[in-house]
């Protein structure tokens, strides 16, 4: 039988893909850290109604909130928050290409940091089906932005090289972290904690960033909310991805989640063959054939 976590990883990878589709409708229209901020602002209120459907129509209790919840919940906002920054920092450096290569990481990180949190240890297997979809997404941004091995490689000392990781390390800790907030609640319904749990992130990423923006950045909040038919558009299927992601973090260890869910990359490559008939490269067949090779290995393990 097929866990659940399976398809609903699955339909998140999907909408995320869909999700990063709908953002770049954006691009020209506001900046890139406002369609960034558009999946936090255009979210929360969506996030509530579903709590709110749980609890009124599902029948499900609403959490009571304790301070280990608080903490990783406030840890893990904060960790995307700053990865979305720093990635933004990132693409100003001359090699930031480089750097966009090594942010793709996060599943290393993710195993790394369960591991030492949580005590989610993947095993031998799941480890090489990591390292296996790594190299394929490796050598699919490779493609996407015409580096070679040895520029790659070149690439190493520069800092964009160290802040690239750095964003996979943040991307990573805060999976761990909404992880182990969801969890923390022990709440009987996955589906209440996740839901709740994704609700509260929302909501202190709204207020957040929302913070930094009128502070720093006020003149890009106003066409956010110009846009709003688009931002709110990205803001409802982010929130729905959203909930999809943390559904199977509350269900399954996150590794495996996001091991699994590099069937995204898969997504974009199909449009791209069937919809956009773009010509596919050697590179990237390889990559695909690597990342297909991991996601049967989690699924053949789990």
């Amino acid at each position: 039988m097929l866990e659940s976590w399976i398809p609903i990883t699955i339909a998140a990878a999907f909408l995320q893909n869909l999700r990063s589709v709908l953002q770049k409708s954006l691009n020209g229209r506001v900046s890139m850290a406002g369609a960034a901020y558009a999946r936090f602002f255009y979210a929360w209120p969506f996030s509530i109604v579903y709590v709110g459907l749980l609890h009124q129509v599902g029948g499900y209790t609403v959490p009571h909130v304790n301070g280990e919840f608080l903490l990783y919940v406030t840890m893990g906002g904060v960790a995307q928050i700053l990865f979305t920054v720093v990635l933004l920092w990132m693409f100003t450096f001359r090699s930031f290409a480089v750097g966009t290569t090594f942010s793709k990481l996060e599943v290393i990180y993710i195993a790394g940091f369960g591991a030492l949190l949580m005590g989610d240890y993947v095993g031998h297997f799941i480890l090489l089906a990591i390292f296996i979809g790594s190299a394929g997404t490796i050598i699919l941004s490779l493609t996407e932005t015409q580096i070679s091995f040895a520029g790659l490689m070149r690439g190493m000392k520069e800092k964009a090289t160290l802040v690239g990781l750095f964003c996979a390390g943040l991307l990573g800790a805060s999976v761990v972290c909404f992880r182990a907030a969801a969890l923390s609640l022990n709440d009987p319904s996955f589906l209440m904690a996740a839901g709740f749990t994704l609700m509260i992130a929302l909501i202190f990423q709204t207020v957040f960033m929302g913070v930094w923006f009128l502070f720093f950045r006020p003149h890009e909040f106003k066409p956010l909310l110009i846009e709003w038919k688009k931002a709110s558009v990205v803001g409802i299927v982010g929130m729905v991805g959203s909930v999809c992601w943390f559904t199977a973090f509350t269900l399954q260890d996150a590794a495996y989640v996001r091991a699994l869910g590099q069937v995204e990359l898969i997504f974009t490559f199909l449009a791209g063959l069937l919809i956009f008939r773009e010509k596919m490269k050697l590179s990237e067949l390889l990559a695909m054939a690597l990342i297909v090779i991991s996601i049967l290995m989690i699924l053949l393990a789990a």
